[in-house]
């Protein structure tokens, strides 16, 4: 998780915080929100997105799978901001069906293929690197899983074992979707070791984070990160290059940043000139993705 001060200067033209609060206080939807921004940023909301060649100030926007109650409202924001994203996924617990990688949503998962997002795997059973532990036949893994049907307890993988789970995930969205997916994967909660992350290579998966500004915070607390600091915040400091980082719902955030905050902010970085492009357009990642393709 990412720490460091606060940072609250507003991008030029964006409303005051006090303003988005007041707005947002007054119950308007976030479509209706993005349409006030708009004003402040003429033709920003429905413009499309500049070809890769014209792309001056690339941003990445990345979404984990969480909870997936939000997730038709942030395809929407996407749809209608015509920006494209790389999603990670995981079988995670879901609000309503079977996981977030289930039959319930793999409709859900379709349509995002069609609309032309990316896809790579944050491991089937959202597991997290806890420990390395160095045997003489080789180094294990300490993982404990937050889904799957050992979730919460500790188990010792091998690096196959690790890499099979990296590989489920990825088998299933493409199962899903029809669409080969990236040769990447996000560790659950970002946690790893360099023995991890060598394993993970050489049996093919690169692992991406995320940019120190891009952590966007919808992890956090709602009562001491409100969606009005963590706007702000972004906007602030979100540099040409990032990796962003937010989830299709966090159980713990009683007030989702997503997809309240996303709309502004979308409009609000392009207005500041970025524009969007999803990790198949990544200097560090073309090669890796491009010589896998080849395999």
């Amino acid at each position: 998780m990412a720490s460091g001060h606060l940072i609250t200067r507003r991008a030029e033209h964006v409303p005051s915080r006090a303003i988005r609060r007041g707005l947002t206080r007054r119950g308007l939807s976030c479509a209706a929100l993005a349409a006030v921004l708009a004003a402040w940023h003429p033709g920003v909301l429905a413009q499309g997105e500049p070809s890769g060649a014209q792309c001056g100030k690339p941003a990445y926007l990345t979404f984990d799978t969480g909870h997936m109650a939000i997730a038709p409202l942030v395809a929407d924001v996407l749809n209608r901001q015509q920006v494209r994203v790389t999603f990670f996924g995981a079988n995670e617990k879901t609000v309503v069906g079977d996981g977030s990688l289930g039959d319930h949503w793999a409709s859900w998962w379709r349509a995002r293929a069609a609309e032309g997002h990316e896809f790579a795997s944050h491991t089937w059973d959202h597991a997290y690197w806890r420990a390395d532990i160095n045997r003489a036949d080789g180094t294990r893994f300490r993982i404990r899983a937050s889904a799957g049907d050992k979730a919460g307890r500790d188990q010792i993988w091998t690096a196959a074992e690790y890499c099979r789970n990296i590989e489920h995930a990825a088998l299933r969205l493409e199962a899903i979707t029809g669409k080969k997916t990236l040769p990447l994967f996000r560790a659950a909660g970002g946690k790893t070791s360099p023995a991890l992350l060598m394993a993970a290579r050489q049996c093919g998966w690169q692992h991406v984070g995320w940019s120190p500004a891009g952590f966007l915070g919808d992890e956090l607390s709602s009562e001491q990160y409100p969606n009005s600091v963590l706007l702000d915040r972004a906007l602030g400091s979100i540099r040409s290059g990032d990796v962003l980082l937010a989830h299709l719902g966090i159980w713990s955030r009683n007030d989702p940043w997503a997809p309240a905050v996303l709309e502004p902010l979308i409009v609000g970085l392009k207005a500041k000139g970025f524009c969007f492009r999803t990790l198949r357009e990544h200097p560090q990642y073309q090669d890796w993705i491009a010589a896998k393709a080849h395999k």
